[in-house]
């Protein structure tokens, strides 16, 4: 369920397989960072139903400067098949929305399908502006599982799932100030890596949370469509991540069972057909709305 709080896509292509370390590998040293200390490739790896951490990742990699950037997006469901996918050692940026105080249980499944021999990895985690609580400890030790290397993480605000015109919840976030922040965060760790050059030179990572993680949260419901409003145009159907969303002649069905309440689906329709029905959604918003009014900003960690 989106953070309650945030939720923050390319239909990017797999990554090779790795055939063996190169020379650098074998010898400790970060591949992608040149021996003249220019970035050479990343890889952006996410899930981001509504965007925003797509677009924080995007900004980040601008701020590395890399000469080439890859991207694995593992929003679509038809990205989340199980398929192993074995990637080299490139520095890659790891990135998902918070959905209350989680990482998405979609995220985490597509992440498990992933192995890699140490690539270091940026970590970072995009929440609706009340708190991200136990998911940036929770992608690290995600990602550690499958052989990636953290070297740096961030907490970035985008707009929450729920947030509408009448009650806006961050909106329009990550707006200009923070995607220069995700830049800067981003340059932060091309000096951090020109410096150290070696993986062997890096302290071990740490971020905040708790474990056990939090227990995860549902309000049991999932996003209609009012039919008075809906033209049939399909869009809602083309960026729901869980495939739950069917258009018919007779209108828009959505299977409950699989909605993930992302809001993809409201946030590309046109005309407002799309809609959460829960009894209790205008006082829950009013709550949120109530606990994300002041602004909070990005958050770096670095290895000490």
């Amino acid at each position: 369920m989106p953070d309650m709080l945030s939720l923050s896509g390319d239909r990017g292509p797999l990554f090779k397989k790795q055939v063996g370390p190169s020379e650098d590998e074998q010898n400790g040293l970060i591949t992608g960072i040149r021996r003249d200390s220019t970035m050479k490739s990343a890889k952006i790896i996410s899930f981001s139903p509504t965007g925003t951490t797509r677009r924080v990742l995007e900004g980040i990699a601008q701020g590395l400067a890399a000469q080439t950037v890859e991207h694995l997006d593992l929003t679509p469901a038809r990205a989340r098949t199980g398929t192993i996918r074995e990637l080299d050692r490139s520095l890659a940026l790891i990135g998902t929305p918070v959905y209350a105080g989680r990482v998405p249980i979609q995220a985490a499944e597509a992440l498990s399908t992933i192995k890699t021999a140490g690539a270091p990895a940026i970590l970072v985690v995009v929440y609706g502006n009340r708190a991200y609580e136990d998911a940036l400890l929770e992608l690290k030790g995600i990602v550690e599982e499958v052989g990636f290397r953290p070297l740096a993480g961030a907490a970035f605000v985008g707009e929450h799932s729920y947030s509408t015109e009448t009650i806006p919840i961050a909106a329009g976030r990550p707006d200009k100030e923070d995607i220069e922040k995700a830049r800067s965060f981003g340059g932060l760790v091309r000096e951090m890596l020109q410096k150290r050059g070696s993986l062997r030179e890096v302290p071990a990572l740490d971020v905040p949370g708790n474990f056990p993680y939090r227990d995860r949260v549902s309000l049991g419901t999932s996003l209609e469509s009012g039919n008075d409003l809906c033209v049939r145009c399909g869009k809602c159907g083309e960026v729901c991540p869980q495939e739950a969303i069917t258009v018919g002649e007779d209108g828009i069905a959505t299977d409950r069972g699989k909605c993930i309440l992302c809001c993809a689906c409201v946030k590309t329709c046109t005309t407002g057909a799309r809609r959460l029905t829960h009894a209790k959604i205008p006082q829950y918003l009013q709550m949120v709305a109530a606990l994300c009014r002041d602004r909070k900003e990005p958050e770096f960690f670095f290895p000490k």
